[in-house]
């Protein structure tokens, strides 16, 4: 069913280090997308894999990780993702990507969970340096990077408190939380 896979597709920002992800599962997931839909059909998106000891390590440093955790700098070595995918925009196809990249990473990590990993679809990226480290033609325009790998953390959907505040937090076991908005607070108009 879609809403287990939903609820196990959570933003996850620690993962074990000693599971792999190879090749061919991130290849699997980057063909989802080709299922997704794309904005007038133009399916302008392109992706970087990576899940190697070497390559990994160029990309994690130029993400940032836990906007609203202020005293934590992302995952410790032993905690970091295993692959990344790194979600391109051709600029030679279209200027405009639309909403494209997020119906691709969405299918990506559903995708993820399906097979028992984890991801978090990260914007807060320093492009500049990764597209440098990465030797990105600019023809490309770095959209977004989605961490992979094996969950090492608890996540946990809280109803929102009463004075509205969305920023997700850290217990002191580690767990994090998420609040998130109650579906008549979304929902705006009546059935009539």
């Amino acid at each position: 069913m879609i809403k287990n896979l939903l609820l196990k597709s959570r933003s996850y920002r620690k993962y074990d280090a000693n599971t792999d992800i190879s090749y061919d599962i991130l290849k699997n997931l980057v063909n989802l997308t080709r299922y997704s839909p794309t904005a007038a059909n133009l399916q302008p998106l392109k992706f970087i894999i990576s899940c190697t000891k070497e390559k990994n390590p160029l990309i994690f440093p130029h993400l940032s990780w836990a906007g609203y955790l202020k005293n934590w700098h992302g995952p410790e070595k032993g905690e970091r993702p295993a692959a990344y995918i790194i979600v391109l925009g051709d600029t030679e196809i279209t200027e405009d990507f639309g909403c494209d990249h997020g119906i691709a990473a969405q299918s990506i990590l559903l995708g993820a969970a399906e097979i028992g990993l984890g991801g978090c679809i990260i914007g807060a990226v320093n492009r500049q340096r990764l597209r440098k480290a990465l030797d990105i033609s600019f023809q490309y325009r770095i959209l977004l990077v989605i961490a992979l790998g094996k969950p090492m953390e608890t996540v946990i959907i809280e109803p929102l408190p009463e004075d509205g505040n969305i920023r997700y937090w850290r217990s002191n076991d580690g767990a994090h939380h998420v609040p998130k908005r109650s579906l008549d607070e979304i929902i705006i108009s009546e059935n009539s």
